[in-house]
């Protein structure tokens, strides 16, 4: 649901498209190639979408595969042509060679507004999206999507409101998640044993450990994007200890 800062910031009706848009983002986990797969955008966004996502995966100097895969499923998910594609990474390309925006690169969209919010809002979702592709964005990241949306017109404060319901559905907290072990004592340590333990007993608390983040098992309690996550990571450090024990215990 959108903050106060922004439905006080937006006009009735956009707002309340916003929060329609809000919630049928939840309902595609967090994906908005499956948001826009499902509710169109039309043609004349595609310019300047692919330009801001450009902008913002230039925005730390280097653009990862992530960014250009979340470019990919957007242009499956709008269905372009071959010559559409071809156009939509060229934008994609002059966002990339861009330092600064452009003051009309977004002029399509703010004049929209009035008639049809909701291409503008889409667009938003879509570049705070690529914003937090890696996780809660970085302040170049950040600030490139907030220019984006300034110049489509919409109020920044809207991807406060967005960013809050990635990170309460989506960004995994690894303050208290456990550390790659770098040792046999901090491997046996995650199972509740230690290096005095035969290998057959640890092997039962490893196993014990992995049912209680196994897939299937969460599936039961229908976890959110983000305790998804959490479980994997907490499995990556019991396979990454299980193999450091393994290694130590293997015969010369």
């Amino acid at each position: 649901m959108a903050t106060q800062t922004a439905q006080s910031a937006l006009p009735p009706r956009m707002e309340a498209k916003f929060s329609e848009l809000l919630h049928a983002l939840c309902a595609a986990d967090h994906k908005t190639h499956t948001l826009v797969s499902q509710a169109r955008l039309p043609w004349w966004c595609r310019r300047p979408l692919f330009f801001f996502l450009g902008y913002i995966a230039k925005a730390e100097g280097r653009v990862s595969e992530q960014d250009i895969g979340f470019a990919e499923n957007l242009i499956t998910a709008l269905k372009l042509s071959k010559r559409q594609r071809q156009k939509a990474i060229q934008n994609f390309q002059r966002g990339k060679a861009s330092g600064t925006l452009p003051p009309l690169s977004g002029l399509t969209l703010r004049l929209s507004h009035g008639a049809r919010p909701s291409p503008a809002l889409k667009i938003a979702l879509c570049l705070c999206h690529a914003a937090q592709l890696k996780g809660r964005p970085a302040k170049p990241r950040l600030y490139r999507c907030e220019d984006a949306i300034d110049q489509i017109g919409l109020p920044v404060s809207i991807s406060e409101d967005i960013f809050e319901s990635y990170a309460a559905r989506v960004w995994v907290d690894t303050s208290d998640l456990p550390a790659k072990p770098v040792s046999l004592e901090q491997a046996c340590a995650l199972f509740g044993a230690t290096r005095r333990d035969s290998l057959a007993d640890i092997k039962r608390a490893y196993r014990k450990k992995v049912s209680e983040h196994h897939p299937d098992k969460l599936a039961q309690q229908q976890p959110s994007p983000a305790e998804q996550a959490r479980a994997k990571q907490y499995l990556l450090s019991y396979q990454q200890a299980w193999e450091l024990i393994r290694r130590h215990h293997k015969p010369s």
